[in-house]
């Protein structure tokens, strides 16, 4: 089936000025490939001829749920702790997308089984940002023994900045005095990752 057909299977009708293969046309005419689709927002679909709440919000669930399926993990319990790479496989369904920086934290018990993750951060991440008491709070109120850190370069290159270096020294010093250590710092890109523990940074 044509992307037109499989879009108007999901808007099921038209309306009284528009067929449902014009609906589904004037989305696709609004993207230069079907790929731009994932990231398309309500606005967006609402400001094009013929889309209005409905059917706007029946192809963001058709989307969102897309995404699910794709995913290797559903839940971040389901992960286990063996390398950077099971972290990446999770956070790369999440992260690879977005259009600013994320922050996250796992929080682990003594074998190294996942307690919690939480969202930290938004937006440009730097040291006056991410702070240590932010982090550590949180691992104190789940009685955690270590810590991941994950974080986002919407640019999909995954060098380290130098904030990114300084922040993940902070968390280190932090963490090793309370007890609580910083097991790893990992940066999510396009299908990559960089590992400040496999690169022997902490």
């Amino acid at each position: 089936m044509s992307n037109e057909e499989l879009l108007s299977i999901i808007f099921k009708s038209g309306t009284r000025d528009n067929s449902v293969k014009t609906l589904a046309y004037n989305v696709l005419n609004r993207l230069d490939s079907i790929k731009e689709l994932k990231d398309i927002n309500y606005e967006t679909l609402i400001s094009i001829k013929g889309i209005k709440t409905a059917k706007a919000c029946d192809l963001l669930a058709s989307i969102e749920l897309g995404k699910r399926i794709n995913q290797k993990y559903t839940s971040i319990n389901e992960i286990k702790i063996v390398d950077a790479y099971s972290v990446f496989e999770y956070y790369k369904d999440i992260l690879s997308d977005k259009k600013q920086e994320y922050f996250y934290c796992l929080y682990l018990d003594t074998k190294n089984k996942i307690i919690k993750d939480k969202l930290l951060f938004m937006g440009t991440i730097n040291q006056s940002l991410v702070h240590p008491r932010e982090v550590f709070k949180e691992a104190y109120l789940v009685s955690a023994s270590s810590i991941i850190c994950v974080h986002n370069h919407p640019t999909g290159v995954t060098t380290p900045s130098q904030n990114d270096i300084v922040i993940t020294e902070q968390l280190k010093k932090v963490g090793n005095i309370l007890g609580i250590k910083l097991l790893d710092h990992i940066i999510i890109g396009y299908n990559e990752y960089y590992s400040f523990n496999e690169n022997s940074k902490i």
